[in-house]
């Protein structure tokens, strides 16, 4: 009985926040932000890819896969962190903690598997286009997105049976990989030294090389261009595009880089008060940010992205307002045509068959069917009617004569 309770004591101690309450109502704002600008700014790039689906090229599916994997992992995951901030203490033991490790390593690793597919295929477009274009067809990228998810799910399965273990951050509100792991037994030392050399500095490598290739190729032959005194709209949309995977390449590594250096120190630590728990914490909420930065860099760099979220938006508005141009209905047997649209224009007496004026929404009963269509102003309509009574006038004189 006394091990039991030493035990319960070690775990609750184990999920409660080391941070102080202010700290930790901090900590809770801060991924709150983080949330909504992330479920904001990738559903908005979701709903322009699947209005512009058909014209997207292969590898625009490796954005909308990235974009996928941080929408989901601020809706599904990240909510459990910012109430056990409230709570001061982490929410629901080690049920929720496995699944919170185990779904935040996942997505993870899906985002820097991602990065670094886009890095590469950057790399071979841009430096051997011709060689490589079989392999960067829709069919391989979709491929290579099912892929990167089997192998994210399969690694990081791992922990579930045996080899390695999801257990609370230091700082007592989030969970992850046990990195001190390396000091209890072999397969968790295999696991956690192939989880960052293979499954983080590897990746990172091939993304800081492909894109320093791209930037140095790109920029070479700018410069030979302009020597030759060739301007090529061309190449300033290739340095555009350019940079905008190279700020989303290196964004997502700067953003993790803090975390991952702190968790590497961490794993020749045994004891886990070599660091004060805000030095945990920190890095923690700065790799969390990386969700926010590729919306904006789309945004900013893409044209198409540009041009797509003012049609979503000008149609959103126009839905909201019912902006609509008003018809009226003559129900006189005379006109020739039994709808007229009516035209003011300022100074001008003649008369025309149709006219668009600013009109307000009336019920109009036209023999047994009644529907809402929009009748002009007051202005308008009495201005209309004297010039009909003014032509009736004139048409009775014209027959009397």
């Amino acid at each position: 009985m006394p091990l039991k309770s030493s035990d319960e004591n070690r775990t609750s101690s184990a999920f409660s926040s080391k941070l102080s309450p202010e700290a930790d109502l901090c900590v809770g704002l801060g991924i709150v932000s983080v949330v909504l600008l992330s479920v904001v700014g990738n559903g908005l790039v979701l709903v322009i890819c699947y209005r512009k689906r058909k014209k997207m090229s292969g590898s625009e599916l490796l954005c909308i896969n990235l974009a996928v994997v941080d929408f989901l992992c601020c809706v599904c995951f990240y909510p459990f962190s910012i109430v056990s901030s409230f709570h001061h203490v982490w929410l629901g033991g080690n049920i929720t903690c496995i699944y919170y490790g185990l779904g935040c390593y996942i997505f993870g690793l899906c985002g820097m598997f991602t990065i670094t597919a886009i890095s590469i295929i950057r790399y071979l477009k841009t430096c051997y286009s011709l060689a490589h274009s079989f392999w960067l067809k829709a069919t391989n990228i979709r491929l290579l997105c099912c892929v990167i998810w089997l192998v994210s799910a399969v690694w990081s399965s791992f922990p579930l049976f045996g080899w390695g273990e999801y257990v609370p951050e230091p700082y007592g509100l989030s969970c992850t990989v046990a990195w001190r792991g390396y000091h209890t037994s072999t397969k968790d030392a295999f696991y956690v030294i192939c989880s960052f050399v293979c499954f983080t500095l590897v990746p990172a490598l091939f993304i800081v090389v492909s894109q320093c290739s791209i930037l140095y190729k790109v920029s070479r032959f700018s410069c030979e261009l302009s020597a030759k005194g060739i301007r090529n709209n061309l190449r300033h949309a290739e340095k555009r595009i350019s940079m905008m995977f190279f700020c989303i390449s290196f964004g997502f590594v700067i953003a993790w880089a803090p975390y991952a250096v702190v968790s590497f120190l961490f794993i020749f630590h045994k004891e886990p008060r070599y660091m004060a728990p805000e030095g945990f914490v920190l890095p923690a909420l700065f790799a969390k940010s990386s969700h926010i930065y590729n919306p904006f860099i789309y945004f900013y760099f893409n044209k198409t992205f540009q041009q797509e979220l003012r049609r979503l938006l000008l149609a959103s508005y126009h839905k909201l307002t019912g902006n609509r141009v008003g018809v009226h209905i003559s129900t006189s047997q005379q006109a020739p045509h039994p709808i007229h649209i009516q035209l003011q224009e300022r100074g001008c007496a003649q008369r025309t068959n149709f006219a668009v004026s600013h009109c307000r929404p009336n019920e109009i009963h036209r023999g047994s069917h009644s529907r809402q269509l929009f009748a002009c102003w007051e202005s308008a309509a009495k201005d209309a009617q004297a010039i009909k009574d003014k032509e009736q006038n004139t048409d009775c004189q014209a027959v009397s004569m």
